[in-house]
């Protein structure tokens, strides 16, 4: 292992699996707990989904419609590690954290629009 590498990192296995199984729900959690717009998103979700199986549609189009509900969960995930990642680093304000928090909103709104139009796209047929 080299000195730039996390003395955490190494575990192999069935072990290895476990603790990245442990933190990504811990991660879940933390989400969960600490970020209004992912709460918000679990929930539209919790609606989306069912929704997509009660829809008439075939099952590439219901696969497509369920894919882009967890991609946006997914980008807000990515967009609150982001700020988290920037908000420890410095609270203060500068050109470059606004940067990195904007373009991580950005991602967010493109999987939304993403989102948006293929459930129009495929509920227009």
């Amino acid at each position: 292992m080299s000195l730039m590498e996390s003395p955490h990192k190494g575990k192999t296995g069935l072990k290895r699996l476990f603790n990245a199984l442990k933190y990504s729900l811990a991660g879940l959690q933390a989400a969960f707990r600490n970020e209004d717009a992912f709460r918000q998103e679990v929930m539209s979700a919790c609606v989306l989904v069912p929704l997509a199986f009660y829809l008439e549609s075939d099952m590439l189009s219901r696969a497509m419609m369920i894919a882009c509900v967890f991609l946006v969960l997914m980008v807000e995930l990515l967009n609150s590690a982001i700020e988290a990642t920037v908000d420890r680093i410095s609270l203060e304000d500068h050109r470059l954290a606004k940067r990195a928090k904007d373009i991580g909103s950005a991602a967010v709104l493109v999987s939304t629009v993403n989102l948006v139009v293929v459930w129009g796209l495929i509920l227009w047929k």
